[in-house]
């Protein structure tokens, strides 16, 4: 019986993914990349903007057309578009045969058992604790992972439709994460990646106060495990002995990720983000001043309602005296079910789409001139895989999450394998990606 699983959306529905393949496999599941060969397609989806949607939606619409062929016997949706419109996947596509909402993962082997045996199979568990969790059949080549240290929101931001389809935030017992991380780091992972919703309010629920540097001061005795990176980090919530932790541990990379959204007072309050401007300024200062080589990474919402041309003018005076040496910018996305969709003055789609082009030409010429700053510095990379039909490498820095950030391409005469670290000297520099070269650890 083979099994094709489509995975959509971000880091932290891949976790989900990989938990669902663990089980499956555990079942006896085969796996398979070709459509015409499966017996059974899953697809775990994502609805968190419009662009999201409307590829989850073509996706099984693809999908379906495999079940009408009769090539497929089943087919599954799971995930966030699943939890969302679940009544509208039933009524609008009867090709689906069984559909799992964001907390119910775990039931994905009935799931598919009920399909095959011709009965339609749905679950929408209440978002009160967690899936139990089992063995990962990790999807990113085996060298880092990411680990989902907490599941769902209770920020509510205006324009954003989590707290709905995956519940107020819900921490995983400490003991929990690094019994994972563990069995990760045994199985050869060298990179951990911390992922949620918003990773800096984690333990709050469970122990009454936030914990991430408890839980990083764990991680970073593990055997095996090389480098520990943080994503998701919200600004307003960025303490003292999480700074300090990244400090001590020397695992830790010195790399943060925190979506800031913008930074006008009044579109920070409209967004319901708990933080201002000068709140900001200070807390990236104070970072840089802790941690002089930290690579801060945010995102940025580009035409929020009730934006203007000031406002926008304001984002990108910040943005340039700031200097994020990594930033991903998008168009704000109108989503039903949020208050900012009901908000006046939505701005047009054009120009959202000219402000998000004006920030990202000023992030490339600001990252340019940091990865030229690079020339000449020797640097850990962690390699990821060979240039096809070259001597050279590509890898990633301790300043480049996988998948988001750039790479460093090494040329060298030596033979490598991915997960190898190696020592580089920075030759060259684009406008992501830097050049290098081997020198001796």
């Amino acid at each position: 019986m083979k099994l094709l699983f489509v995975s959509l959306g971000c880091d932290k529905n891949l976790v989900d993914t990989e938990y669902m393949l663990g089980l499956l496999g555990q079942e006896g599941f085969s796996f398979t990349d070709a459509e015409e060969e499966a017996d059974v397609i899953v697809i775990n989806t994502c609805c968190f903007i419009n662009d999201a949607k409307e590829e989850s939606i073509r996706t099984i619409l693809e999908m379906a057309e495999y079940k009408e062929a009769g090539t497929c016997r089943a087919l599954l949706v799971t995930g966030c578009l699943a939890q969302r419109y679940q009544e509208e996947i039933r009524k609008e596509i009867p090709q689906v045969d069984g559909i799992l909402g964001t907390n119910s993962y775990e039931e994905i082997v009935a799931a598919v058992r009920e399909a095959l045996a011709g009965h339609e199979f749905q679950q929408y568990r209440p978002f009160t604790g967690l899936p139990k969790t089992s063995k990962r059949c990790l999807t990113t080549g085996g060298h880092y992972a990411h680990l989902k240290i907490a599941e769902g929101c209770s920020k509510h931001c205006t324009y954003c439709i989590i707290p709905k389809i995956r519940g107020d935030y819900r921490s995983v017992p400490l003991e929990d994460l690094v019994a994972q991380a563990r069995e990760l780091a045994e199985e050869g992972v060298k990179e951990l990646i911390l992922v949620a919703q918003e990773t800096t309010l984690y333990g709050v629920d469970l122990y009454g106060e936030k914990s991430l540097h408890r839980l990083l001061d764990e991680l970073n005795g593990i055997p095996g495990l090389r480098w520990i990176r943080i994503l998701y980090c919200y600004p307003e919530e960025i303490y003292d002995e999480l700074i300090d932790a990244m400090v001590r541990n020397e695992k830790v990379c010195h790399y943060l990720d925190m979506p800031i959204q913008h930074c006008s007072d009044r579109i920070l309050k409209r967004m319901g983000r708990r933080t201002t401007r000068a709140a900001l300024e200070e807390t990236v200062a104070k970072l840089r001043r802790r941690i002089p080589d930290i690579a801060l990474r945010t995102t940025i919402i580009c035409g929020f309602p009730g934006e203007t041309t000031e406002d926008h003018e304001e984002l990108m005076y910040f943005l340039n005296e700031l200097e994020f040496d990594r930033l991903g910018a998008f168009s704000y996305s109108q989503e039903e079910d949020t208050p900012a969709a009901e908000f006046p003055e939505q701005v047009e789609e054009a120009l959202k789409e000219e402000w998000n082009d004006e920030v990202m030409e000023l992030q490339q010429e600001i990252i340019f001139d940091k990865n030229e700053s690079l020339i000449g510095r020797e640097i850990w990379a962690m390699v990821e895989g060979q240039v096809s039909g070259e001597a050279a490498y590509v890898g990633r820095t301790y300043r480049d999450a996988p998948e988001i950030d750039g790479y460093v391409f090494i040329h060298t005469g030596e033979t490598l394998v991915s997960g190898d670290f190696v020592k580089v000297r920075i030759t060259g520099a684009y406008e992501y990606d830097l050049i290098g070269e081997i020198v001796p650890a």
